[in-house]
């Protein structure tokens, strides 16, 4: 039987999320964050967080009624590539200190497995230069993951004809072909066409699909390993 159980935090009224919570249905939370910023000429500036919100989205789907999906970071930091007008971008702290929020919001509600999902490569660095910070500071299961770090170099050989090197690009291969099998709106195909960068050309909705299966998948398998305590964040030490 399918499930109908809302996967979206922001859908729940109080009732629904406090009866969810308190039965202990709910077992983990998946939080996107990502970026709003120039794709080149043929993808929306929104490509980064409708890929990683819709990969979320399926996997709390097909997880359900176990996993939310708490409200996207629709902007991250992106700095360089404010030559690009339309592009958003948020410094450092602001993004960090309101991930702090979020995650403190998160934890208060009740959830003990929080696993951020990240699809933007500028917030890489200062995410890993904070998380053991955060580690000191939540003693719950708190991870994170760039989704695209759910393929190997192999998944990348067998699918893209860049190879490895194809993963995950900028606008390129990878992220053309997503696009292509989750949301075809948000590609400008004349663009694909006219721009000197041959690479995007070689996406299809194909190669997509087969990507965001497996990438999803295996996002299912490693909160299926938080929930069941096989994945666990590992408090870093105190100082004496």
């Amino acid at each position: 039987m399918e499930n109908n159980s809302p996967v979206l935090l922001g859908k729940l009224t109080r009732r629904e999320f406090r009866e969810r919570m308190e039965s202990g249905e709910l077992r983990a939370v998946l939080l996107p964050v990502a970026a709003t910023e120039q794709h080149l000429e043929h993808l929306a500036m929104e490509h980064d967080w409708r890929s990683t919100r819709w990969i979320v989205e399926q996997a709390a789907q097909r997880m359900a009624p176990s996993v939310l999906v708490a409200p996207a970071f629709a902007v991250g930091i992106s700095e360089h590539h404010m030559s690009h007008p339309g592009t958003l971008t948020l410094r450092p702290g602001t993004f960090l200190g309101v991930l702090n929020d979020i995650i403190r919001s998160l934890i208060r509600a009740g959830f003990e497995n929080i696993l951020v999902v990240n699809g933007h490569g500028g917030n890489i660095a200062p995410l890993e230069g904070v998380w053991d910070q955060f580690l000191r500071e939540f003693p719950v299961n708190l991870q994170w993951i760039s989704y695209w770090d759910l393929l190997t170099e192999q998944d990348a050989g067998e699918v893209l004809s860049g190879g490895a090197e194809a993963l995950p690009g900028h606008a390129q291969e990878f992220e053309t072909a997503v696009a292509l099998a989750a949301f075809p709106d948000n590609v400008d195909r004349d663009a694909m066409r006219d721009q000197p960068d041959r690479s995007p050309l070689e996406a299809s909705a194909e190669k997509g699909s087969v990507l965001l299966e497996r990438i999803v998948e295996r996002l299912c398998g490693k909160v299926r390993a938080m929930i069941d305590g096989e994945s666990v964040a590992r408090r870093p030490p105190f100082f004496p």
